[in-house]
């Protein structure tokens, strides 16, 4: 298994890491997002929906109608927050199945909660914060293998 790191020291490059990974990404491709409260998740999500090329204020993280979808960019750009659901059947009432077998790409935030029900080709991105204060993203996956070295 491939695994990438990142380390981001502000929201600019965050913002770098979000234009890197939608420039790797391809049609089929389920990231499954996983980091504490503040860590970084939505943040990363609006800079990959960006920079697919749609407007960023349209970027908003649903965690109360549970799956935003974006199909103004190069790729459409599903988008889940599943921190509120209260079991696997409600993110499979969702339809994420379907969703995993679009055209564009699936982005979950609190991944780590729906792991057991993602396809195998899903790509576990894991956003921590150092001492510093810096976002420490660990990318393991299939898309990890066509980010730049």
């Amino acid at each position: 298994m491939t695994t990438y790191t990142y380390t981001s020291r502000s929201l600019d490059e965050t913002d770098e890491l979000g234009r890197q990974i939608a420039a790797a990404a391809e049609p089929g491709d389920v990231l499954a997002l996983v980091g504490t409260l503040g860590a970084g998740k939505t943040r990363l999500v609006q800079a990959i929906a960006v920079a697919l090329g749609n407007a960023v204020e349209s970027i908003t993280s649903p965690t109360f109608v549970l799956v935003n979808e974006y199909t103004r960019g190069k790729l459409p750009l599903y988008h889940f927050d599943v921190y509120r659901l209260k079991d696997d059947d409600e993110f499979l009432e969702l339809g994420a199945e379907e969703y995993f077998d679009r055209d564009g790409v699936t982005l979950i935030e609190w991944g780590d909660r729906v792991e057991h029900l993602l396809p195998e080709r899903a790509t576990v991105i894991t956003l921590e914060i150092d001492p510093n204060d810096h976002r420490v993203v660990t990318i393991t996956g299939s898309l990890a293998a066509r980010l730049p070295a």
